[in-house]
């Protein structure tokens, strides 16, 4: 009779996927000593460890993942999506103070400059499903302008534009309204790329005021005041994945 041979992976990518802790987190655990695999003291983070066939210890205590946890925030402007900044500025993390939560992960990002509907989990795989570039849900954003754009810069952003040797383009642009000087946008995006919005307008010489991310897919942000946060519905969930819409 023949067995499937167990496949065994990195240890700190074992903890990571587990939901236990961030990757860097897990490499400073493990080189700590902290953590033991099968009785043994492990400081590799990329030994092989297998979390089925393995008993693997953190602190002396059996590896048990925590709870799956999937939470909408919505962003201010002036935090930074990291764990933690190397310039010392405030994070994200700042909103979820004193809420005693496991670790999370933002799913996507958005720039310090900008605000709105921000996800987080601890599930790495239903993460990588909600940002996979070709099958993740579309991204919706009201966007301030300090110019009008008129119906040929529309087009424009629809059909694409060349900015820094990258080819960037909205899959739906349409004017919210407008005054005398500025306008609002709603900028539908199904790919993101590094602050592609400014980007795309400031090819045609438009700077963005404001940038608000209103939806991803079917999850809208509603009412959720700044820096509020909730958790998402069972069906929210299911919702961002490629094989539910």
């Amino acid at each position: 009779m023949t067995y499937a041979k167990t496949p065994k992976h990195g240890l700190a990518r074992i903890l990571s996927k587990q939901g236990v802790c961030s990757r860097s987190e897990a490499e400073r655990r493990i080189r700590a000593g902290r953590v033991q695999v099968d009785g043994r003291v492990v400081h590799d983070p990329q030994g092989p460890a297998s979390a089925i066939a393995q008993e693997i210890l953190i602190d002396g205590e059996p590896l048990q993942p925590p709870k799956r946890l999937y939470l909408m925030l919505n962003k201010p402007r002036g935090l930074v999506t990291t764990t933690v900044d190397e310039k010392s500025r405030e994070t994200v993390y700042r909103c979820f103070d004193g809420a005693n939560l496991p670790w999370i992960a933002p799913v996507g990002r958005l720039d310090k400059a900008s605000e709105g509907l921000l996800l987080f989990c601890n599930d790495p795989a239903w993460a990588a499903a909600v940002t996979a570039p070709s099958t993740g849900p579309d991204k919706t954003y009201h966007v301030q302008t300090d110019k009008i754009p008129d119906a040929q810069v529309i087009a424009q952003l629809l059909d694409g534009v060349n900015t820094d040797n990258e080819w960037l383009s909205a899959k739906s642009v349409k004017m919210l309204r407008f005054g005398q000087k500025n306008a609002w946008l709603e900028i539908v995006l199904d790919e993101g790329r590094n602050r592609q919005i400014r980007r795309l307008l400031a090819t045609f010489d438009i700077t963005v005021l404001r940038l608000i991310r209103v939806a991803i897919g079917s999850l809208q942000l509603g009412a959720l005041a700044k820096k509020q946060w909730r958790e998402l519905t069972r069906s929210e969930c299911e919702g961002l994945l490629p094989d539910r819409r």
